[in-house]
């Protein structure tokens, strides 16, 4: 089958679409930016990449018309605490003028559980959203699930940081509240076994793991797999933007999502049945199983796909190409060169910069920084890497976001995503001569801007000078 794949390069879609391919499907695979799609080359090479924002108005002849299956895999939660809901209508009625100009006999909508008598502002808006969907001309067929557990999901990433930062635990009133979390892999199995099964088309199904558990049971749950015991104390006063501060502040999330998060979280998120799972004949796993999966593929260095490295987790709203020229005039720079022997080596050491192995000198300034920024409503350096050595354009690292990542070029150029009074790039490159060229590019902000440079300029010398210098010694 040829399947259209909306979402591509967000969590879901980059756990999909290996999974498409091995099935022996046809991918079209629909992104805003194909600089963001992160697949290696030979992944690239075995789909077709078509560039479409659903926001914007409809183009005539973007699409293949031999479109059979579509997944429509697209959400604006976190990019507002406003008006995503807005967004997220509009996507979907683009999305059906879209598809009314292919063949495509069934879409797949991957939505929330809605079964509360009262809906957040998420779980309405995705609801509204299976509503327009349904107005579409061709099969819809309705995933509803509760919170995702999986190595990258945002959801894992929270539990995991307020578990393992976090002993003892005052939490809010909404920890107490009942939700049926869910196995990434369990995800992937319904989405692709419901594809041309005609007994899903025209329905919505609630689909969720065998347990049913409080927020907070799922924090104890976990530390028990890890093998160590959490206190959790319950208040009530915590108000709803506290929470969401509480959440900003010890976890990697940003404030948008948060926000959103706990709007969510005050509702009970639980399936009303099974009828897919027992239509499919799928055994989900169990929340503790989840746990354990999701630290193999860690372990392993095998995490597909993190929410982090989505362009809502920073202050990047805008196509990477706008920033992939560094500017010339207008910039103030601090440039390093030195001359290497093992090209390869430094290579590779440029390649597994930040994260666990950090910056290679003055890891606790850079510390400081992210914590610096993170007090002031910034991503602070919480979001590490996903991968310990791979990089591709798109991705998030600590603060900063990856513009170009080419290896064949040996040059690696950085963007930064910091609270700054200007904008900031971060470039490495080998040349033919074995020069390593490090240079740190800056374009002010006006007269504040010019001041935050110049005041920070004595520790450049130490920081850049030594980091230059590791990156070329270390192994």
């Amino acid at each position: 089958m040829k399947i259209l794949l909306t979402g591509a390069n967000g969590y879901i879609g980059m756990r999909l679409l290996p999974q498409l391919l091995d099935l022996g499907h046809e991918v079209v695979c629909a992104v805003r930016d194909e600089n963001r799609l992160s697949i290696d080359a030979e992944t690239k090479a075995l789909v077709e990449i078509v560039e479409i924002d659903f926001l914007k108005e409809f183009q005539e002849g973007l699409l293949p018309k031999d479109i059979d299956v579509a997944y429509y895999l697209i959400h604006s939660m976190s990019s507002s605490t406003v008006d995503f809901d807005e967004k997220e209508a509009l996507s979907a009625k683009t999305f059906n003028t879209y598809m009314a100009g292919t063949h495509v006999q069934q879409v797949v909508y991957l939505s929330g559980i809605v079964n509360d008598t009262q809906l957040s502002k998420h779980l309405s808006s995705r609801k509204n959203v299976e509503d327009i969907l349904y107005g579409g001309k061709f099969n819809l067929t309705v995933l509803r699930a509760g919170i995702i557990v999986g190595s990258g999901s945002s959801s894992f990433e929270i539990i995991r940081d307020l578990c393992e930062k976090l002993p003892f635990m005052i939490t809010p009133k909404w920890v107490l509240t009942k939700t049926q979390p869910i196995a990434i892999r369990d995800i992937i199995k319904f989405l692709t076994e419901v594809i041309g099964n005609t007994n899903t088309y025209d329905a919505s199904f609630d689909i969720g793991g065998p347990d049913i558990l409080t927020y907070k049971e799922m924090l104890q749950r976990y530390a028990k797999v890890r093998g160590f015991k959490n206190w959790i104390f319950t208040v009530p006063v915590m108000t709803p933007k506290l929470s969401s501060y509480w959440l900003y502040f010890v976890t990697s999330t940003s404030y948008k999502l948060a926000m959103n998060l706990v709007d969510s979280m005050k509702m009970e998120v639980v399936a009303k049945d099974s009828r897919l799972q027992d239509l499919l004949g799928i055994q989900t796993h169990t929340y503790e199983e989840a746990i354990d999966m999701a630290f193999k593929k860690i372990e392993q260095n095998l995490v597909v796909s993190s929410w982090k490295d989505s362009l809502i987790s920073g202050r990047f709203k805008k196509n990477l190409e706008k920033y992939i020229q560094v500017p010339k005039y207008g910039v103030l720079k601090d440039e390093k060169k030195l001359e290497i022997k093992d090209k390869e080596r430094v290579l590779q050491n440029i390649w597994k910069i930040g994260g666990e192995t950090g910056w290679y000198y003055g890891n606790w300034l850079w510390k400081i920084r992210g914590f610096l920024d993170k007090v002031n409503g910034g991503v602070g350096l919480r979001r590490g890497r996903t991968h310990p050595d791979k990089i591709y354009p798109g991705d998030s690292l600590d603060f900063w976001r990856v513009l170009l990542a080419d290896k064949e070029a040996k040059r690696l150029l950085l963007f930064a995503e910091m609270r700054l009074p200007g904008e900031a790039w971060l470039e490495f490159k080998i040349d033919e001569h074995n020069i390593l060229h490090q240079t740190a590019t800056f374009r002010p902000k006006g007269v504040r801007g010019r001041l935050y440079w110049y005041s920070i300029l004595p520790f450049h010398y130490f920081i850049f000078g030594g980091m230059i210098r590791n990156i070329a010694k270390a192994k």
